[in-house]
């Protein structure tokens, strides 16, 4: 964040018309200070503290937006793209030959397998079948996924170019693969503001996983403000206990009298903000605020009692566990409901370097039904024609076995040069497999798509050009997808 900036817009807009400057002229120099401190990039402008309450912005409008809301599926650790959604037969008669030079073509590898001596073929052991319109091969491994693959668009090229967790997750989520840049969701809530005052715009779940239990970490900036004020950070509801820290009121505490201190306390914040200029304390006027309204917002949106048995019963028998993907993805459709802006779910569990016949089989049994429901949720309600669904991770698995290698098992190592991922709702057309790999499902062979194309999509279907969507910092207009990004037009209806 610039201080300096945002306190030259906040003196622009409470003091320079308090100071008796009520004529025209003056308004109209007001006028101009206010679109030179806040110009973007081109004929963008940048905004103060919010763009927006609701709509989009028309400077941010290039196309009329599809999607008022989104939820992205996000399965950290990267599932393996040829034993899930990526059929590749003619491995078969390939098990255990070394992966060919020409195909592999010196691109980098992870220190993980660059010392490996031999680099084996690992066909997967899970048997495919074609389903739906367009014939897509599914895995076995994904029974309800397979049973929607007409209300679906997978995308079978997708890729990037960071070869670790930590800097790939980072990359996907926030548009650079080093931390400090806002979130997609963060954008989101900066761009668009919330449609329901009583939640946050912007909310994140982190459920537990049955598969491999030495997850790769996830950290809070994979859904924080960056740079952007701190109020546009996701929040992280929790699996146990009050679903959001500090939502209750402490023993003797009453509603009434945490109203009268917050607003004594609004009151020195302000005073505070008219003296310093410094733009996190509005923020931290904000997030008071918003704490207060979660109070009795939060319990009723987390109160599943009301849901029917047929709606309990599609979602799969995890769903009354707290802190299960089941209930997680329950949760999100309540949320979406609410006109919660963005929710994300992070999955972890899907990093097989080893052991991918046992534990690939029980992540995806973790999130196949329940996602599945929430389609078909969102589909029976009428939500999912404006609501953009997007499942994936952050990168690969290579075709080659990390170590040993036999028929019943095998290991996969990193592989940015090609993944797959599924989009449904709100613009995207269903029924569609886009992209293609070679034999190897190493290399794209067809329709490439960089992570930045799919950020930029999903900005689009939100009604937001990505390319106007921008802050100030460091002298620099940034965006979520930096310098790069295009539209995938052929995926759109």
């Amino acid at each position: 964040m610039n201080p300096i900036h945002q306190h030259m817009l906040s003196e622009t807009r409470r003091h320079f018309f308090a100071r008796g400057a009520t004529g025209l002229g003056t308004a109209a120099l007001a006028s101009l200070l206010q679109s030179s401190a806040m110009a973007g990039n081109g004929d963008a402008v940048a905004p103060t503290d919010s763009l927006s309450s609701g709509e989009v912005p028309d400077y941010l409008k290039k196309y009329a937006p599809k999607a008022k809301r989104a939820i992205y599926l996000f399965m950290a650790g990267a599932p393996c793209q040829q034993d899930t959604f990526d059929y590749k037969p003619k491995m078969e008669a390939m098990f255990d030959k070394d992966l060919p030079e020409s195909v592999r073509n010196g691109q980098r590898l992870t220190t993980m397998t660059s010392g490996q001596k031999r680099f084996p073929i690992a066909p997967s052991k899970f048997k495919f079948e074609q389903y739906g319109k367009s014939g897509a091969w599914i895995s076995e491994l994904l029974p309800h996924t397979a049973k929607m693959v007409d209300d679906i668009c997978i995308v079978r090229s997708m890729h990037t170019e960071a070869i670790n967790h930590d800097p790939a997750i980072t990359y996907i989520c926030t548009g650079d693969q080093l931390p400090g840049r806002p979130s997609l969701g963060s954008w989101l809530s900066y761009g668009l503001g919330s449609e329901n005052k009583d939640v946050p715009a912007f909310m994140v779940m982190t459920p537990t996983w049955t598969g491999r239990k030495q997850a790769q970490a996830l950290y809070n900036r994979l859904w924080g403000a960056g740079f952007l004020p701190s109020r546009y950070s996701g929040v992280s509801l929790r699996r146990q206990g009050d679903p959001v820290l500090y939502l209750s009121n402490p023993d003797g505490v009453s509603t009434t009298a945490r109203r009268r201190m917050l607003d004594r306390l609004s009151e020195m914040n302000q005073r505070t903000l008219d003296r310093i200029g410094d733009p996190e304390t509005q923020a931290r006027i904000a997030q008071y605020e918003m704490a207060f309204k979660m109070q009795s917002s939060m319990p009723d949106l987390v109160n599943i009692d009301g849901e029917s048995k047929s709606v309990l019963d599609m979602y799969g028998p995890d769903v009354t566990t707290p802190g299960t993907y089941a209930a997680s993805c329950l949760l999100a459709r309540r949320m979406l409901e609410r006109d919660v802006r963005f929710v994300q779910i992070f999955h972890r569990g899907w990093d097989q370097h080893g052991n991918v016949a046992g534990d690939l089989p029980s992540q995806c049994k973790d999130v196949d039904q329940p996602s599945y429901a929430l389609v078909q949720d969102l589909k029976e309600r009428g939500l999912l024609e404006d609501t953009l669904v997007i499942w994936g991770g952050e990168f690969g698995r290579t075709v080659y076995s990390q170590g040993s290698l036999s028929k019943e098992n095998y290991g996969r190592d990193h592989h940015p040069r090609c993944f797959s991922i599924w989009m449904a709702g709100a613009g995207i057309k269903p029924g569609l497999v886009y992209g293609a790999t070679d034999d190897f499902s190493y290399n794209i062979t067809e329709n490439p798509v960089h992570i930045h194309d799919l950020n930029a999509t999903i900005l689009q279907q939100l009604g937001v050009d990505h390319e106007r969507l921008t802050y100030r910092f460091q002298g620099r207009d940034f965006r979520l997808t930096d310098v790069h990004g295009n539209i995938i037009t052929d995926i759109l209806t």
